[in-house]
């Protein structure tokens, strides 16, 4: 099966690093023209140097802090007034790890402006564009949380499920236009994320970091970490024509972790 996405345009969040780049990437290897959203503009503008350009595509990036909620929606509207999308990939950095009882309702209000507030906003603005035409991808970069909740990830267990709810509410209101919603649910991958919360689960338990690698991997039947470059298979196929009756669905994306259905 050969993915064309020609003539598609894409605006991908979290861009300038590990997943996020990896999807980026490979959007534009299937022919997209991809905006690319993260903090850092240096390290965007090297990416967007690097990706490909055979089909006419023209690549370009914002620099955005999605932690800034009132910043990003100044920036993000600005986008759109000049700009519209066929493929959306939300998708922010994560926000701080922790257990429930850790954590106080300021940090969820953080979390939910984080994970929450910046989605269904990046969403509603690119979906006017979608409705004219017709067509539309809408995909959100979650957590095989949602399912299975993580105990040192509270803050994402719980706002990303409302990520995952929204989305599978969205996906039924917006089928009849051509547009898609789905939600992957993102296992162990060799990202600087992974390799931080595990340096930190490291040094509040006293342990080597491959040790806590190890125990990881132990709930991973391939045995092994997610290569970025795989999330970008799999979010450049749901982009496409071919999976236009696929919507509304969580996709593991985890090497065999999650044990529930």
């Amino acid at each position: 099966m050969n993915i064309s996405l020609i003539g598609k345009k894409a605006l991908v969040g979290g861009s300038s690093q590990g997943i996020g780049k990896a999807i980026g990437q490979q959007l534009a290897a299937c022919g997209a023209s991809v905006t690319l959203m993260a903090r850092s503009g240096d390290k965007l503008k090297d990416i967007i140097s690097q990706l490909p350009t055979e089909h006419g595509q023209h690549h370009q990036y914002l620099e955005v802090d999605f932690t800034d909620f009132n910043s990003y929606r100044e920036i993000i509207e600005n986008y759109f007034r000049n700009n519209s999308v066929d493929i959306l990939v939300n998708n922010t950095q994560g926000p701080a790890s922790g257990g429930a009882m850790e954590k106080k309702v300021e940090d969820y209000q953080t979390a939910f402006d984080l994970l929450f507030k910046t989605v269904v906003y990046t969403s509603e603005l690119a979906l006017k564009g979608m409705i004219d035409k017709k067509y539309g991808r809408i995909i959100n970069i979650a957590s095989v949380s949602v399912k299975e909740p993580l105990s040192y990830l509270t803050l994402s267990n719980s706002i990303r499920a409302a990520v995952t709810t929204w989305a599978k509410t969205l996906a039924a209101d917006v089928g009849q236009y051509g547009i898609t919603v789905n939600s992957t649910l993102t296992g162990y991958f060799d990202t600087e994320r992974l390799k931080n919360l595990n340096s930190a689960k490291a040094k509040s338990f006293g342990i080597p970091l491959e040790e806590v690698n190890q125990q990881m991997l132990k709930n991973v039947p391939v045995g092994r970490f997610g290569d970025p470059k795989e999330y970008g298979y799999l979010v450049s196929f749901l982009a496409s024509e071919q999976a236009s009756f696929i919507t509304g669905t969580n996709i593991p994306i985890d090497g065999g972790m999650l044990k529930s259905l």
